[in-house]
């Protein structure tokens, strides 16, 4: 076999351990479903208790069968698993599909037991799927496998599946099913206790059955090695995953079933932007979206063309096309004088175009052979609303001839249609996928052109900078050993000036004069704030007072601060630090926080009422490429206030993307911090005037680097 994995998806032969012939019985269903799909290879059932099941010789063990067996599907009490999985290995059984369940997900006996199923799995050099699984499939017809308990068999198709909730599998399959889409390999991974989403992933890449992926997930097994292998698969074929888990309680939940914690879902949201993931919302949605990859090429941009005879189904359209990022320029002069010549008087020359009630088949033709024209589009939506003077099925035929040899998008709605009209079945029997809402539409293209931007974009490179890491390194040690858990003040900003981060600087004054003379030094306005005792949260605090313009002003901030410390610990003694006030910019905000799943997550947003309130912020897994530095900025809903709103001068951009870069160093250098606040980073026209203003470091008790 060319790949280890071939040996569960593609074997020569199979036996059966627990097959069983009692009707309702995991064992019998799924011994039944291999003999029904007329697997292209031998079947073992093997059970104690029968010579004959379903009409082939039976063995009692895995090791009284006389041939080779490439693969064992498990489903034996979970007590029995680790000795059935010893018998296969000293059999030479290269693949288990282990459909028993009471493992990990059942608690700390589960775990246990599960762990010494994979030891013996791991002495014996196989490979596992499961436990507490629903199998797999695999419909290429040199293969036929359906090692499933499920009812449905699915039809053969050019999507590839992969599932932890054999629930999930079963109930995909049955809907797949009905409306008309095809799967090449099915697998539910169970607990992935040994062959993970990774693992499949990696293999359905170098499937040349499957043209598209579908996940559906609940927690990610090692997500660093998850985010490489979906960036490498994404280049090459679309990859659209359902995440559970996106609320605590939904988290929870997850958690119970599956036996592992749900990561946080910024973090998913994050991989998924990075590696080029669809990530959906609903399994609706997953399906709609594989509907149009698996039958439509991906669209080159976001220019769409409706084409309707409802002029309320247009505005919808319209409404969701535009509300989900898409472009509808209008017709095209010459679109337009093709058009009038077959088209009602009453007819709306624009896009949408509305060819009113009354327009057939003959009008559906006119129109798309005059829009697939137009080069202004790169997808086209005809939109179909069934008068009763109107035959669908003519309607669906006309659509397909206009547009069969069209290199555009092409996805279509019919409204009120029925789900299973003829004319609906004509248009996916011809490779057009057909929704019932216009919304479901504008959605579904909105997710792909996103996969599309992602293809075009650069990869990007990982930059690295001089730096003085021993200096940072130092800082840490000093602080761990005085047990501080926090990095704040002087060594805070020492740490960014380590790593070229521009940042200002402070002076530190005990009394009023002290105060005074540096303000003087630094030149008015400037900054005051509580420098002994250390306050983490300096503003909430009330421990800053800003801009600050008079000798008169810097003694009273002193006196008002000093008297909000009240009474000091033996040996401290009250201090503020004073910096220059950076005037001119924009309040930025970047921080770091540790996701358990994946790691540092770093953040960049607008400072003042757009973190606080209204959350403008985007997050990245680190490290980040300078692509995605400057994705990062881009990506704010505030975006346009940096690029120069209302004629103010644009900020320097490459200033802040730089920083971003230095700060996903400093993180792939050292993993001792738990958190970071940058917060702000005035954001300048002027370069000298970009530069953090403060700074916080929450560091882990141990020392690292």
């Amino acid at each position: 076999m060319k790949h280890e994995l071939d040996a569960i998806f593609k074997p020569k032969s199979v036996a059966v351990i627990g097959a069983s012939s009692n009707k309702g019985k995991i064992g019998r269903e799924t011994l039944h479903n291999i003999l029904l799909a007329e697997f292209n290879g031998k079947v073992f059932p093997v059970n104690p208790k029968k010579q004959v099941i379903h009409s082939i010789k039976a063995y009692s063990t895995i090791l009284d069968v006389p041939d080779a067996v490439d693969l064992a599907i498990v489903i034996v009490p979970r007590e029995q698993v680790r000795d059935v999985a010893r018998q296969c290995g000293e059999k030479g059984v290269k693949g288990l599909v282990v459909i028993s369940a009471g493992f990990s997900e059942v608690g700390a006996a589960g775990k246990k037991r599960e762990r010494e199923l994979l030891d013996v799995v791991q002495e014996y050099g196989m490979r596992m799927i499961g436990p507490n699984c629903f199998g797999v499939v695999n419909t290429n017809p040199e293969v036929r496998l359906n090692a499933t308990f499920g009812k449905t068999y699915p039809r053969r198709g050019r999507v590839g599946f992969i599932t932890q909730s054999g629930a999930m599998m079963e109930a995909i399959m049955s809907t797949a099913m009905e409306l008309g889409l095809g799967f090449s390999l099915v697998a539910s991974i169970g607990n992935k206790a040994d062959i993970s989403s990774n693992d499949v992933l990696a293999y359905l890449k170098d499937d040349p059955h499957t043209d598209v992926i579908l996940m559906y997930l609940e927690n990610f097994g090692n997500p660093r090695n998850f985010t490489s292998i979906a960036r490498e698969v994404s280049r090459l074929k679309p990859i659209v995953a359902v995440k559970s888990g996106r609320t605590k309680l939904g988290a929870k939940a997850a958690s119970s079933h599956t036996g592992a914690l749900a990561g946080l879902d910024v973090g998913v949201d994050a991989l998924f932007q990075q590696t080029g993931i669809m990530r959906v919302d609903t399994v609706e949605e997953l399906f709609d979206v594989a509907a149009a990859l698996s039958n439509q090429p991906v669209p080159k941009g976001n220019r769409v063309c409706v084409v309707t005879n409802a002029g309320g189904a247009g505005v919808l359209a319209t409404d969701a096309l535009i509300s989900n990022g898409m472009e509808m320029p209008p017709l095209s002069p010459a679109t337009v004088k093709n058009l009038k010549g077959s088209m009602s008087e009453d007819a709306s020359f624009s896009n949408p175009l509305d060819m009113v009630g009354g327009a057939g088949s003959q009008e559906f033709r006119a129109a798309l052979d005059a829009v697939k024209a137009d080069r202004r589009y790169d997808a086209i939506i005809p939109i179909f609303v069934p008068p009763v003077t109107v035959n669908q099925l003519e309607v669906a035929q006309s659509i397909h001839r206009a547009l069969a040899d069209t290199d555009k998008t092409v996805l279509a709605c019919f409204m009120g249609a029925g789900e299973s009209t003829a004319g609906i079945e004509y248009l996916k029997e011809h490779n057009i996928p057909v929704y019932i809402f216009p919304e479901a539409v504008a959605k579904t293209l909105a997710t792909i052109h996103g996969y599309e931007e992602w293809l075009s974009r650069p990869t990007g490179k990982v930059k690295r900078f001089r730096v003085d890491q021993a200096r940072v390194q130092e800082i840490i040690d000093r602080n761990i050993g005085e047990g501080e858990g926090a990095i704040v003040g002087e060594d805070a900003i020492a740490i960014l000036e380590a790593y070229g981060i521009p940042a200002a600087s402070y002076f530190y004054a005990r009394n009023v004069s002290e105060a005074v003379a540096a303000a003087k030094n630094m030149e008015y306005p400037v900054v005051m704030k509580i420098n002994t005792p250390p306050i983490l949260h300096k503003t909430e605090s009330g421990a800053v007072m800003v801009d600050l313009r008079s000798d008169k002003e810097v003694r009273d901030a002193f006196r008002k601060l000093r008297s909000r410390v009240g009474i000091l610990k033996k040996g401290e003694q009250f201090s503020v630090a004073m910096q220059k006030m950076v005037t001119g910019g924009i309040e930025t905000v970047m921080g770091m926080t540790v996701d358990p799943s994946f790691g540092p997550l770093i953040m960049f947003g607008l400072g003042g009422i757009y973190v606080e309130v209204m959350k403008d912020v985007d997050f990245r897994i680190n490290p980040l490429t300078d692509s995605e530095a400057r994705r990062m900025i881009k990506s704010l809903r505030s975006y346009p206030l940096l690029t120069g709103f209302r004629g103010a001068p644009p900020v320097n951009l490459e200033i802040l993307e730089e920083t971003l870069l230095r700060l996903s160093q400093l993180l792939s250098d050292f993993d001792s911090f738990s958190e970071i606040d940058i917060n702000p980073f005035m954001a300048s026209p002027d370069k000298d005037n970009c530069k953090a203003v403060d700074a916080r470091f929450i560091v882990n008790r141990k020392r690292t680097g």
